[in-house]
Formats: structure tokens, C-alpha cells, sequence
């Protein structure tokens, strides 16, 4: 029998060796990618079922890639594992396509059963937080509790570089548009978010949890 093909995406050498070791006597792992960029471009050309994502990575954060990967590949099957135990996260995560949401030290005990959920057309949510997701959707509440929304794709890009401490000139460089973009893209973000300094657009950052630190 055909094993399905999964593809693994964390920025922690250590974590992915576990989890191929945790994973290889069921599924064929296809590729192991370090930060999100390489993982949108790996998944154009890699016939794979199912991606175990976390959500911390650089370049471009594993929802930011999901929501680009889901465009090109709307029925491949997306588990996050990550570290984040809170409905912001896991909301973003389900928003951007996700079919399931684990948490890592749960990974031993969860990713399996949630790939295999996926695969079924499920969704597996870690028990951590399961019921206080689904009692924040049932009340109408926004888990999200900001306003993340207002940027384009392109902005938190944008912005995620910025974060990690790449000038404008690299910025353009990894994006394929000129620095004069990335500036206008910064100061667009800062008038809509209705900040006045570069270290208050930042600090945004981290808050949203556009780039986690």
C-alpha cells in the first residue's frame, strides 16, 4: 500500500529529526524545509498529500504560507504543530486552511491521529484548546482580538522581513520589488495602522503575531 507523502516545515533541525523519526513507520516524509519561502516554492513542485507546519518561521510565518500554498494547492492537508496554546493562533490557523492543530509536546501522543484525520476530511483539534475555540465561535466572539486583517498578504510579508532585521534593499531582493516598494509598503502600513515610528509598527508585529519572538 502507497504510503501518503508528508512534507515537514520548522526552522529547528532537532524538532523535524523528530518528527520524521515519529512519523517515517507510517508515511513517507517528501521534504524538509526550514523557513516558509522554501516551503511555498517546495510544495509547487512536490506531490505530496499532507504538510506538518509550525508557525514561527522566518522569511515567512507558516499561516502566511499556508494561505499562499492554498491558492496553488486548495486539497492538500495542512497540521500545524506549534508551540502557541491560544485560540488567536489556532483561529488564523483554521482561517488560513488548516485541517488540524497540535500542539508540540502534545506531537507524540496527537500528530498521527491528526494526519489521519486530515486525510479523511476532518479536523483534529488539540484537546487544549478545543473547547474553548468552540465556545468562543459559538458565543460570536473574535478570538483574534486585533486587527491583523487590515493588511494585505504582501504587508505582512513585508513586515514579517522587516521584524527580522532585513533592510529594505534585502527585503526587495528576496520579494523581486524594489526598495522604494518596501518603503512605501511601510509607511502605508504604519498610516493604516495609525502608527507614528518604526518600532511601533515593530512592536505590532509581535503582537499580532505576524513574527513571534
Amino acid at each position: 500500500m502507497k504510503k501518503v507523502r508528508v512534507i515537514l516545515a520548522d526552522d529547528h533541525r532537532m524538532v523535524t529529526e523528530g518528527l520524521r523519526n515519529l512519523l517515517e513507520p507510517e508515511f513517507e516524509i517528501a521534504g524538509i524545509f526550514e523557513d516558509g519561502r522554501a516551503l511555498v516554492k517546495a510544495v509547487q513542485k512536490t506531490h505530496s498529500e499532507v504538510i506538518v507546519v509550525d508557525i514561527s518561521m522566518p522569511l515567512l510565518n507558516g499561516i502566511e504560507a499556508v494561505r499562499q500554498i492554498k491558492q496553488i494547492k486548495p486539497d492538500i492537508k495542512v497540521i500545524f504543530l506549534t508551540m502557541h496554546p491560544d485560540m488567536a493562533y489556532a483561529t488564523r490557523a483554521f482561517e488560513a486552511g488548516a485541517s488540524g492543530y497540535v500542539l508540540k509536546h502534545s506531537a507524540p501522543s496527537e500528530l498521527v491521529s491528526a494526519i489521519h484525520e486530515a486525510i479523511k476530511g476532518r479536523i483534529y483539534i488539540t484537546p487544549v484548546i478545543a473547547g474553548d475555540l468552540m465556545q468562543a465561535y459559538k458565543d460570536g466572539l473574535d478570538p483574534k482580538q486585533d486587527n491583523a486583517e487590515i493588511l494585505t498578504p504582501r504587508q505582512k510579508e513585508v513586515l514579517q522581513l522587516l521584524a527580522e532585521g532585513h533592510s529594505a534593499a534585502e527585503i526587495g531582493e528576496i520579494l523581486c520589488i524594489s526598495s522604494r516598494t518596501v518603503e512605501f509598503h511601510k509607511y502605508k502600513m504604519m498610516e493604516q495602522l495609525n502608527l507614528k515610528t518604526s518600532a511601533a509598527l515593530l512592536g505590532y508585529a509581535i503582537k499580532s503575531g505576524i513574527v513571534t519572538v
